[in-house]
């Protein structure tokens, strides 16, 4: 008999009992059943589980059962990633440290310990929603198995010569005094101005407007539109930097936004993405002014050792 009264939380765990009791959701080797295999991305072990979690696999999981229910012997396993920054940070903020700040040793220790009460709190989260995976395949980003994969990786790369050592500029956070991946970007709009500066050429005064006089020091060159009738006499002249006294070119570029500030860019290592750009395909030299600490290099005249935002002020 049915009971009047619905208790979801008895159901739940009786029904979560049989399915584990029974392996109805167990990979079964050697079975002649067509395999469908599932590969998710595994969650980051940030500490943070909401909502986005269960619907980024919901997804999977009407995927699993159909094929199950329709005679597949479907290969779903589960991971977890723990290697990497986020999980790091979550290891910081919870023990009030500085990875930097300690012994390797004692921080990756801390980090396996904080992983492994997460990683246990999200499978159980999972296991109560009912997610079809196969436990008894979970694997870590961070455990042997995986060390081992990616390992070998990288000696296949080395020896087809697609692994090399270069000199070439990434997205670094001079918190954490460590190279980041695009996707650990949080954008923020926030209001600036634009600050006239004035180059010098032997014949008149140029007006430049930037948001990055802080990297005056890094310039190598200004660059004009070709079509702007205005400033084409000057492809190919030299001009002073200001404050600094050294010289750089006037180049013409297609990518230059004649209706930007005055028309004529400067161009620094690196103020954005176009400066990068340029930097490749006019293949420059780097002219380094900010350390690794997030402040201006100690022996630029002026502004050295001030904050990037100090040295713009």
């Amino acid at each position: 008999m049915l009971s009047k009264k619905y208790d979801a939380s008895a159901s739940e765990s009786k029904w979560s009992d049989y399915w584990k009791n029974n392996h109805i959701y167990k990979y079964e080797r050697g079975s002649t059943s067509v395999v469908y295999s599932i590969d998710t991305p595994p969650p980051t072990v940030n500490g943070k589980l909401h909502i986005g979690h269960i619907f980024s696999y919901t997804q999977a999981e009407m995927i699993a059962r159909f094929r199950r229910m329709t005679g597949y012997n479907v290969f779903y396993p589960f991971g977890f990633d723990d290697n990497g920054l986020p999980t790091e940070r979550l290891v910081e903020r919870e023990k009030k440290i500085y990875a930097k700040d300690i012994p390797l040793k004692d921080f990756n220790n801390m980090c396996m310990t904080t992983i492994e009460k997460y990683e246990e709190e999200f499978k159980a989260l999972w296991t109560d929603l009912g997610f079809s995976c196969d436990w008894d395949y979970a694997y870590q980003t961070i455990d042997k198995s995986t060390q081992k994969i990616a390992q070998l990786s990288f000696l296949d790369l080395l020896e087809k010569n697609k692994a090399y050592k270069k000199n070439a500029p990434v997205l670094y956070c001079t918190e954490c005094e460590t190279s980041i991946a695009q996707a650990e970007i949080e954008y923020k709009e926030k209001e600036t101005w634009f600050s006239d500066i004035i180059f010098r050429t032997q014949q008149e005064d140029l007006i430049i407007s930037t948001t990055r006089p802080e990297l005056l020091n890094s310039c190598i060159c200004l660059f004009i539109h070709p079509e702007d009738e205005r400033y084409t006499h000057l492809k190919d002249q030299k001009c002073t930097v200001p404050l600094f006294n050294f010289e750089v070119p006037i180049l013409l570029d297609e990518n230059v936004d004649i209706d930007k500030g005055s028309g004529i860019v400067m161009c620094c290592t690196f103020g954005d993405l176009q400066d990068l750009e340029w930097y490749k395909s006019h293949a420059f030299d780097f002219k380094e002014s900010i350390d690794q600490s997030g402040h201006m290099k100690k022996e630029i005249p002026y502004i050295g050792g001030l904050s990037i935002l100090e040295a713009r002020k």
